[in-house]
Order: structure tokens, then sequence, then C-alpha cells
């Protein structure tokens, strides 16, 4: 900073030719360097349909975290809480753009016009029907329980893909999941110390964990049902197949709520991922609205 330059001037500074964020700094791209070339024999189509699965569900995840800040039960954790949707955030970022490159934009780009990104296409500007998300996180969340209950289901089941994902032979893929690891592994973390608070905490923490429980097993059944797109991009060697998954994130969430001194719920029969298929309840259609309003009312705006 020159003499004369004052501490906003460094914040509005140009960056390249681009204008420096609110903080002063640009993003780095995780992905610069990385070859993005489709491997071989692997159709562009299942391999963007993959990643608008896994980004729709970081995407869509990291949104229902955004609507605690402000009502989390501790300022720390409205900071916690905000930090792990802005991973999400990064995550379905690198993942929508890959499906953008692989060509899945589908109607996404005719709505969003010129000039915007894939990722932000893909995300501002699809239907609820086009959303490719689970049912574990499209569910509107009840109490703080719910939040870590079901934020603790979904970190697991992602950190247990992602550091599979990292011997993909997709390099984006492999590099985003690698990137992610350390951060689900926070993700994990964080929602399992909080279980473990409310489960052998008071009564009431302890039956609002249980309830929380309750509602959130159910949204387990099929999470480890594979789709025909997983399991040729796992018999590519580019995805996996999520029944590889069952016994290890069965065996952390039972270990997690026995330690709270909370009662595993019986699992639930796998069930048809409709969710991939595109199918999804009112509360989606709710989320999304509110995700995209200032997108779809400013097409292509600049700010």
């Amino acid at each position: 900073m020159g003499h004369q330059e004052t501490v906003y001037d460094a914040l509005t500074a140009a960056h390249g030719d681009e204008a420096r964020w609110a903080f002063g700094t640009g993003f780095d791209d995780p992905l610069a360097g990385v070859d993005a070339t489709v491997p071989d024999a692997v159709d562009p189509a299942d391999l963007g349909a993959y990643c608008l699965m896994l980004g729709d569900d970081a995407l869509v995840l990291g949104q229902r975290l955004t609507e605690w800040i402000t009502r989390a039960p501790e300022l720390e954790e409205e900071v916690a809480l905000a930090n792990i949707a802005l991973d999400l955030l990064g995550q379905a970022r690198l993942l929508l753009s890959r499906a953008g490159s692989a060509g899945v934009l589908g109607r996404s780009r005719e709505r969003a016009g010129p000039g915007v990104p894939d990722e932000d296409a893909l995300a501002y500007f699809r239907d609820p029907d086009e959303f490719r998300c689970s049912a574990l996180v499209t569910a509107p969340d009840g109490d703080f329980a719910h939040v870590v209950v079901r934020l603790l289901v979904a970190a697991t089941w992602r950190l247990a893909l992602a550091a599979r994902l990292r011997t993909s032979r997709d390099p984006v893929l492999a590099a985003v999941a690698a990137k992610a690891v350390p951060e689900l592994t926070y993700h994990r973390d964080h929602a399992a110390r909080w279980v473990l608070r409310l489960g052998d905490g008071t009564a009431e923490s302890h039956r609002r964990a249980r309830t929380a429980a309750d509602a959130v097993w159910p949204l387990t059944a099929d999470l480890f049902t594979a789709t025909p797109v997983e399991r040729r991009l796992a018999d590519a060697g580019v995805g996996i197949d999520p029944a590889e998954l069952r016994d290890e994130v069965r065996g952390v969430l039972t270990q997690v709520l026995t330690r709270a001194t909370l009662a595993v719920p019986a699992w639930p029969a796998d069930a048809p991922p409709r969710g991939r298929a595109g199918e999804h309840g009112p509360e989606l259609t709710v989320l999304l609205d509110r995700l995209q309003d200032v997108a779809r009312a400013h097409p292509g705006a600049t700010w």
C-alpha cells in the first residue's frame, strides 16, 4: 500500500482484469492446470449428469444451512454454519462448472443468456425437476438438532465418496475430491461434536436429537442405490457405486449415535433414487424460489 493509499483504496483496487472482492482478494482457481479432457471411453453426458448429482447435493445443502444464519444457538455456530455452507457452495461451483463443460446445460443456457458462467446458469436457471439432488438435502429442517444430524449424515456420505473419487480417471473430479476431503472431514467432525453434545446432554436435548435421528434416517434410503449413470462411471473408473459406501457410512453413524447415548434408528431398505431423476417434493420449489429470485429477476446483471 502506497503512502497516500488508504485501506479503502486497496479494497476497491483492480485485480488484473477483474474487480476485487470485498476483502481485497480474488478467487484462486483450484483447478488451474488440471486437464479437463473427458477420459477415453466415457460418455460426456454421463460425466455431466454425475457432476450434476453431486453439485446439486452441495448447492441445496449449503442453501439449507444458510437458513440457520441468525438462528443458530451460539454466535460461534453462526460462523461455523456459514463457513460450512461456503465450502459446499465452492464444491457446487466446481462440480456444476464441470457439468457445464461436459455439455449438460440443457435449457438453462437459453434461459440464462450469453455471458453467464455455466455454473451460474445451472444453479439459477433450472427448474426443480431439472435438479438431481437427493431427498436427504431437499427436506426442510425442523430444529437445530435436525440440522446437525442431517449434516452428520450428509458429510459422512460425501466424505466417504470424495475419499474414493481422489483416484478417479477424470482429473477434474479427482482434483475436486482432493480439495473437498479436508473440508468434509471438518463438516463431519463438527456435526458429530454437536450430536454428542445434544445426545449426551439434558433430557430435552437428548429428546430432540433422538427425534431428529428418527426423522433423518428414512432419508438415507436412496443414498446407497446406484443409478445407471453411476454404474457406468464406476465400471469406467470415473465414479463410485454408492453401494460401496454403505458399510463405512453406517459404521461411522452408528459409532457417533452410540457414543451420544442415542438409539440407532432402523436402517431403511434401499429405495430408488427418485431425486436423481428429478422427482422432488414442493419443499425444493420453495428453496429454489429464494435461491434464484435475484438472478432470474436480473439475468446477466453484473455488480
